[in-house]
């Protein structure tokens, strides 16, 4: 674990710090790579975290949600504890099952599904997946189907190539 202290800012609205340059190569170090996101955990003031360092208008950022630091977006241009580390663990999340046979169902929806950007299908993915009732998950893929298809819009995206 690697520990500093930054400053809090803000950029577009979304609170941050500036990760060092020598705690960068040590994480690019241990995670393989210094391109694309890159996934950490830590600590911030004390609290346990797990992110995703990503480098934005060419700066590498560690952006700060309000579960990290309590009322963050009030809290710009104080200091913080960081303890950052990279997280060799595995992210990914399951397609639900019923989002699956759909787009098994429908070879249109999966043409479009598989051509999307690996971002767009984790949301969609993701979206899905932390529905709480058999109502919302049968909604909801039904939804995507449809976004799917260009005929409405769906996790706050246009279809793609539609409407």
């Amino acid at each position: 674990m690697f520990t500093f202290t930054a400053r809090l800012e803000i950029v577009g609205g979304n609170p941050f710090v500036h990760v060092p340059s020598d705690v960068l190569e040590l994480l690019f170090e241990r995670a393989g790579k210094d391109r694309g996101p890159i996934p950490i955990h830590g600590k911030l003031n004390g609290k346990s975290y797990r992110q995703t360092l990503v480098r934005y208008r060419g700066a590498w950022r560690l952006y700060v949600n309000m579960k990290m630091l309590h009322d963050s977006p009030r809290r710009i241009g104080e200091t913080v504890e960081v303890a950052v580390a990279f997280d060799p663990n595995d992210r990914s999340i399951a397609p639900h099952p019923k989002l699956l046979a759909a787009l098994e169902a429908n070879r249109e929806a999966k043409r479009v599904y598989d051509g999307l950007s690996g971002s767009v299908q984790k949301e969609i993915v993701r979206y899905i997946s932390f529905l709480k009732t058999d109502e919302s998950v049968d909604r909801n893929v039904a939804r995507a189907i449809r976004f799917l298809l260009g005929e409405e819009r769906f996790i706050g995206r246009d279809a793609p190539g539609g409407n």
